[in-house]
Parts: C-alpha cells; structure tokens; sequence
C-alpha cells in the first residue's frame, strides 16, 4: 500500500512522541495501520510525505542511488539574485560536504493553503518563491541549501516525490495511490 499525506506544519513524521508536551504527530490523522514514513519531511515543512507498509518500496522511494527527484516550493527572506539562484544549482558547500547541484527556477508566488501560524510578513524585507528539486536528501538540506547563499527559508512545501505529487491533497488529508 502506497499513501500520499499533505503532512501539516508543526506535525512530526511519526506516529508517537516522547517529548513533554507531545508534539502533533501522524497517529491525528485516520491514516491506515500498519504504514510509516518513506522518508521524512520535518516538523516546520509541509507538503507530500508517502507512507508505505512495503519496506522494499520505502527503500526505493528513499534511497538517493535511486535518483527520485524531490521537488520542493520554497519562500526565501530576500530577492535571489542571479549568482545566487546559480550557486544552488552548482550545489553549495554545507558543513559535511558539497551538495549535488540543483534544478532551481523561479516561482510566482504558489495559491496555497494558510498556515497555522503564518509566515511572519515584513513591510521592509522582500520575499520571494523558489522552485528547488533535488535527488539527495540530507537532514533540512533545502533550508541549509538557502540559507548558505543568503537566503533563509521561510516556508518550505514538498510538492512532489518522484512520480508522485501533492495534487489537491488539503493539510490533513491522504489518498491511497495504485
């Protein structure tokens, strides 16, 4: 079984936590038994996470030799420049090595759901969307991607997952895909 989740913002990509006081996690949401995260999306991303009871499939749709493309719409504090938008696709320099390059393009600005809580707005500080797709997945690359050219993130939505997309999926709301 293959499941498409538009996982919500501050939501955990597990079924249980620890913490004090516990964190919203996947167990909210009516999803079947028996299925878990092929992959994950962190606590302050939102978007396409896919959960799976078939372990070889969560393999394959997470493990970078397979080259799935992941595909994320991004709000960035600034106007990217032209070097800037360049260097994510070279691939930049993180802490435990070069990033594999990018595809990288500018977004107008996505019709998306609000978020609880919004994006702080600044009258004098500019934002701006990036469309960023890539076929590694190191632990909050994309922020980290951005915010070593300058360019925090502000919100960060995965939109697609290889062959797999978000389409009109709601925050909250699951499909099963074929």
């Amino acid at each position: 079984m293959l499941i498409a989740f538009n996982k919500p913002f501050n939501v955990l990509c597990q079924f249980t936590d620890s913490s004090q006081p516990p964190r919203a996690t996947l167990a909210g949401f009516g999803l079947p038994p028996d299925v878990y995260a092929a992959g994950r999306l962190d606590y302050d991303s939102e978007g396409l996470l896919l959960l799976t009871d078939d372990g070889r499939l969560a393999h394959r749709l997470t493990d970078p030799r397979h080259k799935e493309d992941k595909t994320y719409w991004v709000q960035v504090e600034g106007a990217p420049t032209d070097e800037q938008v360049q260097a994510l696709r070279r691939g930049v320099q993180l802490n435990e090595g070069p990033t594999l390059p990018a595809r990288v393009e500018h977004l107008e600005a996505p019709t998306l759901w609000e978020r609880t809580p919004p994006v702080r707005f600044r009258k004098t500080v500019p934002d701006a969307w990036l469309a960023i797709t890539l076929r590694e997945g190191r632990n909050r690359q994309v922020r980290r991607m951005t915010a070593a050219v300058g360019l925090p993130t502000l919100r960060l939505v995965r939109v697609a997952m290889g062959a797999h997309s978000l389409e009109t999926l709601q925050p909250g709301q699951w499909r099963r895909i074929d």
